[in-house]
């Protein structure tokens, strides 16, 4: 195990080494300086910036020298947390890129704690009797929740529950204090959405369990059908899921620009688009890399809880 972690560990930092020189080859080309030059320099455009002003930026940045001295010197800059200076929100990325991870983990973690049980249970349910009435009804609706795009669900939750019962706000923007109404819609979207791909995970992997010779063995043997799902299947049967699960992280973490964007929830993924349209350099270099070491970190996890999870690969 130890060996294990040790190995996914320097993998990530190898991974984290190479998207960072690549993130700093691509922006460091004389395009992109001379949108930061414009940008810093609050000229009209790229087209208005003087070769002689421009020449300056680069000699006052340090720009000017050899390209391995800047990528160190970049380098160090990220490592002591100095992402640079956001010039759409006028303040530095460290701190904003910080609350809007804070603000995207809080989403992420109220969608967790509600999709987990409730897709568990399903997929559960579902499995036990494979080509039942039950089954047939719990994988038509996590097929057809799962079928619905985010956009859709969340203008149909906006119009019943906040511009038809008047009963939850329709933004989300949390600039006034932290108000629990702010996050139903959004978390309901993602809930809705996304339970469905892992219950029918959950699903096929109870159902492949529940075939299993030594699940048929224990029935035979008299043992309760509780414990047997409780003590003998279950445990096997969330090994598939639990993969996907830690996973979805990803999904969460990159994937939710468009539920951020309607209900205008200052999140990652608000961040990354807006930073986007603008053109603000710097915060899409930190929120690159922040999505590559999540990504990475939950494969880590992935690879760590499966390997517990199953005996077959920790004695194998």
């Amino acid at each position: 195990m130890l060996k294990l972690l040790v190995r996914r560990l320097g993998q990530m930092l190898l991974i984290m080494a190479v998207v960072s020189l690549v993130l700093f080859v691509v922006f460091d080309s004389p395009e992109f300086k001379k949108q930061i030059a414009v940008n810093e320099l609050g000229g009209f455009g790229v087209r208005a910036l003087t070769e002689e002003a421009y020449n300056n930026w680069l000699e006052q940045k340090g720009l000017n020298v050899p390209f391995h001295e800047r990528y160190i010197d970049w380098l160090g800059n990220i490592l002591r947390g100095d992402f640079g200076f956001s010039f759409e929100k006028n303040t530095a990325v460290g701190p904003l890129l910080a609350e809007r991870l804070i603000n995207t983990g809080i989403l992420a973690f109220w969608v967790f704690a509600l999709m987990i049980p409730l897709a568990l249970g399903t997929g559960v349910l579902a499995g036990m009797k494979e080509g039942s009435l039950q089954d047939r009804a719990f994988s038509f609706i996590s097929v057809f929740t799962t079928s619905i795009p985010e956009i859709a669900t969340a203008i149909f939750l906006t119009v019943i529950f906040a511009l038809g019962l008047g009963w939850l706000p329709t933004k989300s923007a949390m600039t006034q204090g932290f108000d629990w109404r702010q996050l139903v819609l959004p978390v309901a979207t993602l809930v809705i959405y996304d339970f469905g791909y892992v219950a029918r995970m959950t699903r096929a992997s109870m159902a492949e369990v529940m075939t299993s010779q030594y699940i048929r063995t224990a029935i035979l043997k008299g043992i309760p059908y509780s414990r047997v799902i409780l003590r003998h299947a279950l445990r096997n049967a969330l090994i598939a899921p639990f993969t996907v699960i830690v996973l979805q992280l990803n999904w969460l973490l990159s994937g939710v620009v468009v539920v951020e964007v309607f209900f205008q929830y200052n999140g990652f993924g608000k961040l990354l688009l807006d930073a986007a349209l603008f053109g603000d350099i710097y915060v899409i270099q930190a929120a690159t890399l922040a999505a590559v070491f999540v990504a990475v970190a939950s494969q880590i996890i992935s690879d760590v809880g499966y390997t517990l999870l199953n005996p077959r690969i920790r004695f194998g």
